[in-house]
């Protein structure tokens, strides 16, 4: 098996075509998180003058300095030096499901060219954490997978049409439940699957650090001085989102910025983080990654679905058993927000959401 790894390289140029080394973008990177230059060039394997020197061909091609220097306090970023730092937390944050997807599609491709005969798991999933994890963890013990990141819709679609094996779902735990569920119901009622729990999540607000703008509820995004970034037109958490608004009885056109979507929980998070709105929407994972506070509002239920019969196969039986591993459970108790107790726990999907019986 073959493993594919797509990463997003960029960089800033000149009108004269001269770059910006994308070494230096990845040692600001280092020292925003590290507080030291020196530990930065540690990091990256550098030496120290050669770090020195990085930093002042980048300053000398913007005119304007990149870092702050205090003996004895280690160094900090100027604003334009956080400017790009966040915007590489923004492009890797944006960018990976898809690349993610795409390094796995060309590795499944690779693998039928080279006529490998280990097993292959077809997954369509919704992008989330714990799947990461899951897709990491089932690689790790021998598992091919080829797996596409999108919304629910289309993982539901996905598995209607049996364009995978299984599908990766988030729906709200109580009163939401069947109003966002309604969304799906012509590709899952009266369908013979099964539901595969991974794990419970908290989705919010995603606030910067002290919430200085004290958001705390829903109706404070109406605010003038309240600036919103949501997720993308179509995604579950959009959904959610624009359920609770209806039951709080919010207008989405009163809030500055609901229109304005990024594709991924971590490319919210990044945005907030970067100061170019003072909140956005998600899962409190990324939320504490990059340092903001988080205000929980629903909790929400993150599992796969699988023709029933496709239970007893080998391949789900291994998805199964790592669901049910004690390790992996602690896994995904690791990650802010999220709660495994119940992964890899199976129910018939009409048993687990009686609503889509009555719309079948």
């Amino acid at each position: 098996m073959k493993d594919i790894a797509i990463r997003p390289a960029w960089t800033i140029q000149d009108a004269d075509g001269a770059a910006l080394s994308m070494r230096l973008i990845e040692l600001l990177v280092q020292v925003h998180g590290q507080g030291s230059l020196l530990m930065a060039a540690k990091r990256l394997g550098l030496s120290y003058r050669h770090a020195w020197d990085l930093v002042r061909q980048g300053e000398a091609q913007f005119g304007a300095p990149l870092l702050h220097m205090e003996r004895g306090k280690g160094s900090t970023l100027t604003e334009l030096g956080e400017k790009i730092v966040w915007a590489d937390h923004r492009i890797h944050a944006r960018l990976k499901p898809s690349l993610d997807s795409l390094a796995s599609e060309l590795a499944a491709e690779l693998g039928r060219a080279l006529r490998e005969s280990a097993p292959l798991l077809r997954l369509h999933a919704s992008h989330g954490f714990a799947i990461e994890r899951l897709v990491q963890r089932l690689r790790q013990d021998g598992l091919r997978s080829e797996l596409t990141y999108g919304n629910c819709a289309t993982a539901a679609a996905a598995v209607h049409d049996g364009e995978c094996d299984v599908a990766g779902f988030h729906l709200p735990i109580g009163p939401m439940q069947d109003t966002v569920l309604a969304h799906y119901a012509q590709w899952l009622a009266g369908e013979e699957l099964t539901v595969i729990d991974i794990a419970t999540r908290r989705q919010g607000l995603m606030v910067r650090a002290g919430n200085p703008k004290e958001v705390f509820a829903l109706a404070d995004l109406q605010r003038e001085d309240v600036r919103f970034i949501n997720r993308q037109a179509g995604s579950g958490t959009r959904l959610l989102l624009e359920a609770l608004l209806r039951a709080g009885g919010i207008p989405a056109g009163t809030i500055a910025g609901f229109e304005h979507g990024e594709y991924t929980h971590a490319a919210v998070a990044a945005y907030v983080a970067s100061g170019m709105a003072d909140v956005g929407f998600g899962v409190e994972t990324p939320a504490r990654q990059f340092k903001l506070d988080f205000v929980p509002l629903a909790s929400e239920r993150y599992f796969l679905l699988c023709r029933t019969a496709l239970l007893a196969t080998p391949v789900l039986q291994q998805v199964l058993d790592v669901l049910r591993h004690p390790a992996f459970r602690q896994e995904l108790a690791a990650l802010p927000g999220y709660d495994g107790l119940n992964a890899g726990q199976t129910l018939k999907l009409q048993d687990a959401f009686p609503a889509l019986g009555c719309a079948s």
